[in-house]
Parts: C-alpha cells; structure tokens; sequence
C-alpha cells in the first residue's frame, strides 16, 4: 500500500513538469522557421502561430512552399504531440510529418520514401545560409606539416537531391585521387564528401577558420580555402 501511494505521488509530482516541457515547446516554437532537406538545396518558410483551430495551431506558408516541398500542399494546421514531437499536420488533423529535435533549435523529421527534412529558426537557417555559400570556391587540402596534397572545388551544382558537385584538379596525392571525391555537402556542422562508390570522409571546423578530417589523426588532413 505504500509503495502505491509512493508511486502515485511521484506520477503526480512528474505530470506539471512533463506538462510544462509540452507547454514550453509549443511558447518555443512559436514564430518562423525553415523547412528544408537536409542539404538546403529546397527549402520553405513556416510561420507557426499560437492561435487554436479546431484541429490544431494555425500556421503560414509561403506561397513557393508546394512547388520547393510538395508535401507541404497537404499543411494546415500545427501542434505538440507528447512531449516532444512538432507534428505538422492536415486540415482534418491528420499526421503529415513530425519532428523531434536533435540539435538545440534544430528538428529532424522523416517522410517514409521520400528521406530526412529539417526545421530550424529562419534566422539560424539563413545564416548557415550564408556559411555554405562563402564554401563555394577553390580549396587544398594540407598535410599537418602544411604541404598541400591536392586542389579541388566546391560547386553549387546539384548533385542529386542533397549533395552538389566537386571537382578534383590534376595531380592529387593517391590518397585523395583513390577516394576520389565527387560530391559535398554542409549537414549539422560537417562538411561532408562522397566519392563514387559511397565513402564519405567527414570534416569538422577548427578554431582556426580550417577544417579538418574526422577523425583526427597524426598527420592530419585539413582543408584551407585556397
């Protein structure tokens, strides 16, 4: 009987809190975001609201959004599903997608068959905007030592639904010619490539404006802007 009546105080004592976390989301969340695959190569501005409908919160979409994601077309409406799911949803309610976050600011959600989409502030998003743009261009990749073993670009040429095109200059170490990058992309703040055959090298930004390969290793591979 105490044993019940101690579980039962710690379910009761738990439900504000787990209440206040829903509530907490929702006042978050509140405001515009980006919706976007994961590359940023489509995107769509939502604008959640906090006014009620019988099926939900009202949202805004931009009016490009079904021709960028058409999925979106089927969008309505918006709301907090358990503690942590950010469903956007149908007229009649029905689920379209959810997003949980994996990042501070940052949710991920999947549509089955199509892939992963992300929805992150606008603001953040228009910055990291701007960051994969100033990737655009000319690059070496370094040893530790500062010898350069390779030169390639990076383009913004779409490469597929996530990834745009690298191309290689001539006379590349064998280390980078043999993995033969042809594909890159920015996702949660790597910088990613990918050679034909689906290797995929990882790079992570350094104090130094520099990026490095991950992970790390005695003679390191770091990419400078050339």
């Amino acid at each position: 009987m105490q044993l019940a009546l101690a579980l039962a105080s710690a379910m009761l004592a738990g439900a504000p809190a787990l209440a206040q976390d829903a509530a907490q989301l929702k006042k978050n969340m509140i405001g515009q975001w980006e919706l976007s695959t994961t590359e940023r190569s489509k995107t769509c501005v939502v604008t959640l609201k906090p006014d009620t409908t019988p099926q939900g919160l009202k949202l805004e979409l931009e009016p490009d959004c079904a021709k960028a994601l058409p999925f979106t077309k089927d969008i309505a409406v918006w709301n907090i599903k358990g503690l942590d799911i950010v469903r956007l949803q149908t007229p009649t309610g029905e689920p379209v997608i959810d997003f949980t976050e994996v990042e501070s600011g940052i949710f991920e959600g999947i549509r089955s068959g199509e892939g992963v989409y992300i929805l992150q502030n606008l603001a953040a998003a228009r910055s990291l905007a701007k960051s994969m743009d100033q990737m655009i261009g000319d690059w070496s990749i370094v040893r530790g030592n500062g010898r350069a073993i390779c030169s390639l670009t990076l383009t913004n040429n779409e490469a597929g639904p996530d990834n745009f095109q690298l191309f290689l200059k001539p006379r590349c170490d064998p280390l980078v010619a043999n993995f033969k990058p042809m594909q890159w992309r920015l996702e949660r703040g790597e910088l990613l490539m990918f050679s034909a055959s689906g290797e995929t090298w990882h790079f992570e930004a350094d104090d130094n404006a520099q990026w490095r390969r991950m992970p790390d290793m005695a003679d390191p591979l770091i990419l400078l802007r050339q």
